[in-house]
């Protein structure tokens, strides 16, 4: 049998060794949240000052700034109060929603309306933590109970709240309130799922034009009327971009109708052709008035056939005015046939020869009304000189009546022939 070696048992590290590095992780710990206690501290709203209170209700002064307010009790004779949220304490670490962290006594009365801070926004002090969002967003408006599980739902929560997003539009009612009624609007008709870049751009512009209202809307599923001829053809997977500027009108009844130009995006999608477009709008270049407003309706093989047909409509109606365009004015008629347009059109050709070749310049309607008056003139003294006047003497014969002749009515226009025999016979009668 082969040799069983014994195990040498080892003996535990000195303590000296590890009381060091124990230290060194305690004192990191303790320094992490020394620091982490002294950058987190959020500022409270001091209830006596009158204008900090309507920046932060109402967003009024200079700041523009939005506010996040927790209604958190302040500490009394001295001692510590309650502490504050972890949600909204966490929200307010995390740093990367655009507001400002404050705290506040919802429980001071206010002296202009004898009502505390929970009765005069109507916040709901069972819903815990108390939680609003104002400022230049608006008056005070309660955070739902459902994001305060975590700081991360609450962060989540305000980004969409106050970073500027476009609008979704899913009824054409969407379309004139969000979208038509604004003063001017880029619309995104997505062809399918956004690409990276298509979103990284929307974001640019929604950054760079804050007082352009920006939407989207799916093409997949919706169509809109009155404006699909005027792009380009829809295909499935690309996007397409039109912007809108409102000529007058709105939606009150007291407005008027609402009328609305365009500028859509012929280009490739980017950002420096979507930048260039909205550019235009803002400045009033390239708009196009549109004698229909658009509206949303459910895409279907119908209307797809109908904006076809009035594609090709508006492409033949082009192609005919090119053609006619590019012919002389002189070649619209090759020859006189002999109508009635073919002589006039002769006509017209031959006096603009003639007035080219000779320096002819067209007469004013001041030279007109002269030479005109001259005509007359010239017409009147040719007319006194060949004037004749009338025979007025009297006694003149008029002739003797029909009824004064000396023949009788009844006689027949020869000589009766007996008596001229008897005539005769007493001539001649010798016995």
């Amino acid at each position: 049998m082969g040799r069983v070696t014994k195990k040498k048992t080892q003996s535990a590290p000195p303590i000296d060794k590890l009381l060091k590095p124990a230290c060194g992780v305690a004192l990191a710990m303790l320094a992490y949240y020394f620091m982490k206690g002294m950058s987190s501290e959020i500022p409270r709203i001091d209830v006596n000052d009158q204008l900090a209170l309507r920046e932060v209700f109402f967003g009024e002064g200079s700041s523009g700034k939005d506010y996040a307010v927790l209604c958190h009790p302040e500490a009394k004779d001295g001692s510590v109060g309650l502490p504050v949220s972890s949600v909204f304490q966490d929200s307010n670490d995390d740093g990367s929603a655009p507001v400002e962290y404050r705290l506040i006594d919802c429980d001071h009365v206010l002296p202009d309306s004898g009502k505390t801070i929970y009765e005069k926004f109507k916040l709901n002090k069972k819903k815990r933590p108390t939680i609003f969002v104002s400022g230049k967003v608006g008056a005070p408006k309660q955070i739902p109970e459902k994001n305060l599980k975590t700081g991360a739902m609450l962060t989540k929560l305000l980004k969409q709240m106050l970073e500027p997003h476009a609008a979704k539009i899913e009824k054409a009612k969407d379309l004139k309130e969000k979208c038509l009624n604004k003063d001017v609007c880029g619309l995104l008709l997505k062809g399918g799922k956004p690409e990276p870049f298509v979103k990284h751009a929307m974001a640019n512009l929604l950054g760079k034009y804050p007082s352009v209202q920006f939407a989207s809307v799916d093409s997949t599923l919706l169509f809109v009327t009155n404006l699909e001829e005027y792009l380009p053809e829809y295909v499935a997977g690309e996007h397409r971009f039109v912007v809108f500027k409102k000529v007058s009108g709105g939606l009150a009844e007291s407005d008027g109708r609402l009328k609305t130009s365009i500028i859509p995006l012929e280009d490739s999608l980017s950002f420096n052709s979507m930048n260039a477009l909205v550019s235009n709008a803002l400045n009033g270049k390239n708009l196009k008035k549109i004698p229909a407003l658009p509206n949303i309706k459910t895409r279907t093989r119908k209307l797809e056939d109908a904006e076809r047909q009035k594609r090709d409509r508006k492409k033949d109606q082009a192609r005919r005015k090119a053609q006619e365009d590019q012919k002389p004015p002189q070649q619209t008629f090759s020859a006189n046939d002999g109508s009635k347009e073919g002589r006039r059109l002769e006509r017209e050709r031959r006096r603009a020869e003639h007035n080219a070749k000779n320096n002819v310049k067209p007469k004013t309607p001041e030279e007109i009304a002269e030479m005109e008056r001259k005509r007359r003139e010239r017409m009147e003294e040719e007319a006194a000189k060949w004037k004749i006047e009338g025979d007025d003497s009297e006694g003149a014969d008029e002739g003797t009546p029909f009824e004064e002749e000396t023949e009788d009515e009844d006689s027949d226009g020869f000589d009766d022939l007996d008596d001229d025999e008897d005539d005769d016979e007493d001539v001649l009668d010798l016995d």
